[in-house]
């Protein structure tokens, strides 16, 4: 079956990602003794846990046409799938490596990278009327998360 999937779809499952991420990175600073990156860690638990406030309000706010089912879906096929998608893919069941910092910075990057190539091919999917222009939001507060990583990661490596 074939869907067609609305901005509603995208927020709802960005906020089970954020949601995986804010849990992730508790989890990885649990591990760890070092306590500025154990803050940064819970920093990012943190930054998560907003996003997913920001992402469940702009859902809140969306238009109605944005919300509408795009196909006859009585099972509720679409947001399963998706669920499906952000559980098994992003964040969500991935082993954090506590061999060092660097490995759990590893880690998290490319769970980030993942999360941004999910939310780009979403914004290709979602036609410009069921809110596509609302995704480039997510994208950019994903990509922020991929560049403190990335800071932080070449900071150890100097």
């Amino acid at each position: 079956m074939a869907f067609d999937f609305n901005v509603d779809n995208v927020f709802e499952i960005a906020e089970q990602i954020e949601e995986n991420g804010a849990s992730f990175y508790r989890k990885a600073s649990e591990k760890i003794s070092d306590g500025r990156f154990k803050k940064l860690l819970l920093d990012l638990a943190s930054m998560e846990i907003d996003h997913r406030r920001i992402f469940s309000s702009m859902r809140k706010s969306l238009a109605e046409k944005e919300k509408g089912p795009t196909v006859f879906d009585p099972l509720d096929e679409s947001a399963l799938y998706l669920k499906a998608l952000a559980d098994l893919r992003i964040f969500s069941g991935k082993q954090i490596e506590t061999f060092s910092t660097e490995s759990i910075l590893l880690n998290a990057i490319i769970a980030e990278k993942d999360s941004i190539v999910f939310y780009v091919g979403m914004k290709d999917i979602v036609p410009d009327s069921l809110g596509k222009d609302k995704i480039s939001f997510i994208i950019d507060e994903e990509k922020k998360h991929l560049q403190l990583l990335t800071q932080e990661l070449v900071g150890l490596n100097r």
